[in-house]
């Protein structure tokens, strides 16, 4: 068991039932926008000891290539307007759903589709370098291992492969059970995935070394692997959520019945230090997790978010939900997207809502700026918005699809966002800002 100092935040928190919110102690501030257009083996896990889950020394390199401008062209469908776009991928066939950048040079992306389909190319110009090829369900998964050399995807009937990206060989492939999520260990050449199965697994690559990681009997919804890389913390459809010792193959902490969710998690997130885990689920609640003790330490529901959990089967429900959240990394400050256009800033020295600030449609995704307290959402209405989540003020926004987005990628110095839409276009937005 772990027992790192690392819960400084969490330790003067105060106790999780003096945390319930009331309407008549926050002051919340609504910023409305104007109308626009495997089976456990044992034998392959051998306690991985030539993994090296040991920070590398992260290398400074940069390509700074020309940006090619797309010409205007009219746009057709339920969105139309502006596109103000300067690189769009149009390669796919069917919608995008997954876009991630390669972490050392932020000069590439991959992206995977329902049509099969998952492409690495580059964003200077949307030049196609590969395809990753031998797909036979929508790819709902790709992302560059921690130093640009592999590139993983994964698709809805549970099969991975690994590329590597300077020869566009196939490495590594594997069938595991229905894929709900994937992520790359941050130091390490190591994948892990969960599944509808319940399982979390993780793999050496291209070796295939294995261990699996034995959840509830129900799909292992979400996942991250800690700052630290020794731990992941794994959210699950009942509700339930682990925090496991990558090493020793065993659940750390448990959390579940009241302490868990009523819900089926839907996201994870932790702080810069590892410390404070925050998840959220289909019951409209983010919980704010000590990584260290396991304990709930807050629980953030803003009064005006109402969810219906007791819909029966096949009734008509407008349901909401927490879709996505992340910490700041400069405040002490959590956002938390909703599925009713609900974007909730919290502070979290005081546990209180501080800004509450609408979207006309669903947030699919948030992402906070690195050292800013700028926060970007990507919603069904197929815009990108930047807000200031200390005034709770919209900065800019973003358009050009003519249909929902359904992921986005910001690059490390915060100059280029790349969606992902509905419309079967990637795009890639270089982002201005007078206030920087």
């Amino acid at each position: 068991m772990e027992s790192e100092s690392e819960s400084g935040a969490a330790a003067d928190t105060p106790p999780l039932e003096t945390l319930s919110f009331h309407g008549d102690e926050e002051i919340i501030e609504v910023v409305e926008l104007d109308p626009g257009p495997p089976d456990p083996a044992d034998d392959l896990a051998q306690e991985m000891e030539d993994v090296d889950f040991e920070e590398e020394e992260e290398e400074e390199e940069g390509n700074e290539e020309g940006w090619v401008l797309e010409p205007q062209e009219g746009v057709v469908g339920s969105m139309e307007g502006p596109d103000d776009s300067e690189v769009t991928f149009a390669l796919h066939s069917a919608s995008v759903f997954c876009v991630s950048l390669d972490p050392k040079t932020n000069t590439l992306a991959v992206t995977g589709g329902e049509d099969d389909k998952a492409f690495v190319w580059r964003l200077s110009d949307g030049e196609l370098l590969f395809e990753c090829a031998g797909h036979k369900d929508s790819v709902t998964c790709a992302g560059f291992s921690h130093d640009s050399t592999l590139v993983a995807t994964g698709d809805m009937s549970g099969l991975l492969k690994v590329w590597q990206v300077d020869t566009k060989e196939e490495v590594w492939s594997f069938e595991a059970g229905d894929l709900e999520w994937m992520e790359w260990h941050p130091r390490a050449p190591v994948l892990l995935a969960g599944t509808a199965d319940g399982n979390t697994w993780m793999w050496k690559v291209p070796n295939g070394d294995c261990k699996t990681f034995q959840g509830p009997n129900c799909p292992a919804t979400c996942g991250r692997v800690l700052p630290d890389g020794k731990r992941a913390v794994v959210g699950y459809e009942d509700g339930t959520i682990r925090i496991w010792d990558l090493k020793q193959g065993s659940p750390i902490h448990v959390l579940k019945g009241t302490e868990g969710h009523q819900g089926p998690l839907t996201c994870v997130a932790t702080n810069q230090d590892g410390s404070l885990i925050l998840t959220g689920s289909v019951d409209c609640q983010a919980q704010l997790v000590s990584a260290t003790t396991g304990k709930v330490v807050g629980v953030f529901r803003p009064e005006t978010v109402a969810s219906q959990p007791n819909v029966g089967e096949g009734e008509e429900s407008e349901s909401n939900s927490v879709e996505s959240l992340g910490f700041c990394s400069v405040m002490p400050l959590a956002a938390v997207g909703y599925l009713d256009g609900t974007l909730a800033i919290y502070d979290l020295s005081t546990q209180t809502l501080r800004h509450q600030c609408q979207h006309q449609s669903g947030i699919v995704q948030l992402l906070w700026e690195a050292g800013t307290a700028v926060v970007y959402t990507c919603s069904l209405d197929g815009i990108v918005r930047l807000w200031d989540a200390r005034t709770g003020r919209l900065l800019t926004d973003y358009r050009g699809h003519t249909a929902e987005i359904l992921d986005f990628a910001l690059s490390k110095d915060a100059s280029l966002v790349v969606t992902t839409s509905g419309d079967h276009k990637a795009k890639v937005f270089c982002v201005q800002r007078p206030d920087r």
